[in-house]
């Protein structure tokens, strides 16, 4: 593949592969005589959102005939499903494409298809700066992408590929589209767990994020859709859902019904078969006593809130235009009064523009201070058509990073305290799968899927209790502790 100028620049990071996995997808559709012996893979990057959007896209291609395969060399397309976040997660995008493309060079000229937020964005400069590349897609245009995938691979008799690259090759249009029934999915998760995409959009306007221009405007799901899709989740064996959105939290509060996150967990905790639910993506705001009520007394919703802060600083604040330092102290202080045995995670931002010493300071205190179980950070990037971009007083790139590994360093330090306080502990852990090494592993409830620390999970050691099995979720006593990650077998 050739090389590329402007925004494919490929810097770092290697290419992360969703291993997809092969599961029952209802209401599948006769293959075609056209497409039944077409194979095609994905490479699935960024947030759970996007996982959604690629499950809901393997399902429609499912449906439509086309055999769902893992490998990638074995495939004769490749969705790359592109995320756009930071500066980072482009050159990952970037490289799978790259990758996928040269695969190409054993001859078997496999269909190169790019959605996601980085098609959504850049379609026409990726489009321009990779030939290789036979379809960009965005949103507005998911549902179509069977049709147009089997176009471009010559199987429909209206138009050539060729005809059809020169008027549809790039495929995007409107970031704020309806919802789609997202319950019909290729699932990319393990069989337990699934990710519920209760809302889309952002309405907020912050300064250092392009999010809103390419996810469009906030827009909650349909009631009754959201609780279709629950059910349907949990009925496929699904014992874990985990919320997401943009700002999760948010749920209903662009309607009038009084239906908010609140009434839905409730709503859900009522499927029989569901064990647990989390709260991702939650916005420092929207947290009303009646939300806080659901989480403290429900007992299928996790004690587990994951919420962005981005800083502590209120001239940072200021700038970034985010809630101000009070609110979000007494918000933290009234979740962990009100909450018994919460956890709590948080992103931060390092380098800011303008940000000072004083300021970096001022954050690395708090974190020492309040003490986040869970916490991440990321040194500023800079991203097209945000107003921080722009803003004076860049900071250098070695200062941004240095700053971001002192906060993160500072993290490892308390989240291997808060591992060793649970030592000896009964605990519910959820029983994931095998990883890489063949240890068997899972998750507490105060553990997302791919972004928190894991358990690693032995036998039995008493007679009469059964053997660990993927899916379940059991009692467990803490034995100890690996930095963050804890050791743990089955009592019950």
């Amino acid at each position: 593949m050739r090389a590329s100028t402007g925004l494919l620049q490929p810097r770092q990071a290697p290419v992360s592969v969703a291993r997809v996995r092969n599961v029952q997808v209802s209401a599948v559709a006769a293959p075609s005589a056209s497409t039944a012996s077409k194979k095609v893979s994905m490479v699935s990057l960024g947030c759970p959102k996007n996982v959604v959007d690629g499950e809901v896209l393997l399902g429609d291609l499912n449906r439509a005939g086309f055999e769902i395969v893992q490998e990638h060399e074995d495939a004769d397309a490749i969705i790359v499903n592109t995320c756009t976040f930071v500066e980072d997660a482009k050159s990952e995008s970037l490289e799978a494409i790259m990758d996928a493309a040269n695969l190409n060079e054993d001859g078997k000229k496999r269909k190169i298809i790019i959605t996601g937020c980085m098609a959504q964005r850049y379609s026409e400069q990726l489009a321009s700066d990779l030939p290789e590349a036979d379809l960009v897609v965005g949103f507005q245009n998911y549902g179509n992408l069977a049709s147009s995938l089997r176009t471009t691979m010559g199987l429909s008799t209206e138009v050539s590929p060729t005809e059809f690259s020169k008027t549809s090759r790039v495929q995007v249009g409107d970031a704020t589209v309806p919802f789609r029934p997202e319950w019909d999915r290729f699932r990319l998760t393990p069989a337990h767990t699934a990710y519920l995409r209760v809302a889309e959009g952002c309405n907020h306007a912050c300064t250092f994020c392009a999010i809103p221009g390419f996810r469009g405007k906030f827009r909650s799901k349909p009631w009754q859709a959201l609780l279709d899709e629950a059910r349907h989740l949990v009925e496929s064996g699904v014992v874990e859902l985990n919320l997401i959105a943009e700002d999760t939290n948010q749920y209903g509060m662009d309607r009038r019904d009084g239906k908010g996150l609140a009434e839905l967990m409730r709503e859900l905790g009522k499927l029989e078969g569901l064990r647990w639910m989390r709260i991702l993506y939650a916005y420092p705001s929207y947290f009303t006593e009646e939300l806080v009520e659901e989480i403290a007394t429900n007992p299928k919703v996790c004690k587990y809130i994951d919420m962005p802060l981005q800083h502590i600083s209120n001239l940072t604040l200021l700038s970034m235009n985010r809630p101000p330092q009070d609110h979000t102290t007494k918000l933290l202080a009234r979740l962990r009064e009100r909450i018994p045995g919460l956890v709590l995670r948080t992103t931060f931002i390092s380098g800011f523009p303008g940000e000072t010493d004083e300021q970096h300071r001022e954050l690395v205190n708090f974190c020492k201070d309040f003490k986040f179980e869970r916490m991440g950070c990321f040194a500023f990037s800079e991203e097209d058509g945000t107003p921080a971009a722009e803003f004076p007083g860049q900071v250098p790139q070695n200062i941004r990073e240095r700053r971001r590994d002192e906060l993160v360093s500072l993290q490892q330090r308390i989240g291997e305290e808060f591992a060793e306080s649970l030592v000896g502990r009964e605990v519910d852990v959820i029983v994931d799968g095998y990883n890489d090494d063949g240890w068997l592993i899972g998750r507490t409830q105060w553990d997302a899927p791919d972004v928190d620390p894991i358990v690693f999970l032995s036998d039995p050691t008493e007679p009469g209790v059964p053997p660990l099995e993927v899916g379940q979720i059991r009692r467990c006593v803490i034995d100890g502790n690996s930095l963050f990650d804890l050791e743990a077998h089955p009592i019950a």
